[in-house]
């Protein structure tokens, strides 16, 4: 088992559309990036990356590079999932928390679950949302960004029975955390 936490903000403009755990949510403002600035899920990438050892998402997904301008973080994350199959490892739980002050979210959280875990061919329940404000203190109380942080549990392939996975097989437990048993 490896554990591994991530953090990432985004400072709110006019002009563009908030998106958070691939969910577009109504608001006056969005979040300023290269991508489409889904601070949730840069988080859980960072998250992510880290327990597996493999840096962050600006190693892999640069804010110089043309090709991630505008770019669903939701394809940014099943890209990292790829990495984490390649590397033997899938995902055992996600842990994470939007920190804003404004819009609030409770509305979106199950749907941003929903997303995350299909993303990561994981059951639901091994994803985990929460929402809070700082109340009125800070960049994100003055309504200036939102931020999140993440912290994730992966599990080697090899520990738990998965049969080789480049063969495209399980183990045959049909318990549903296999990735494979999806495809």
């Amino acid at each position: 088992m490896r554990i591994g936490t991530g953090y990432d903000v985004h400072r709110l403009v006019e002009g563009r559309k908030l998106i958070l755990g691939g969910v577009e949510i109504e608001h006056s403002k969005g979040l300023d990036g290269h991508s489409d600035a889904d601070v949730l899920v840069h988080a859980i990438m960072d998250a992510l990356l880290g327990a597996a050892a493999l840096g962050d998402i600006g190693r892999h997904f640069p804010d110089t590079d043309d090709r991630y301008k505008g770019i669903s973080s939701m394809k940014l994350l099943d890209e990292v999932k790829d990495l984490l199959l390649k590397e033997g490892y899938i995902v055992g739980n996600i842990d994470a928390t939007v920190i804003a002050q404004e819009p609030k979210l409770a509305g979106y959280i199950e749907e941003m679950r929903n997303n995350i875990a299909k993303a990561l061919e994981v059951e639901r329940e091994c994803v985990n949302i929460k929402a809070t404000t700082e109340e009125r203190l800070g960049f994100t109380g003055r309504l200036e960004g939102i931020s999140a942080q993440a912290v994730c549990l992966l599990e080697a392939i090899r520990d738990i029975g998965f049969a080789d996975m480049s063969s495209g097989s399980s183990c045959g437990m049909n318990c549903g955390r296999c990735p494979r048993e999806n495809i």
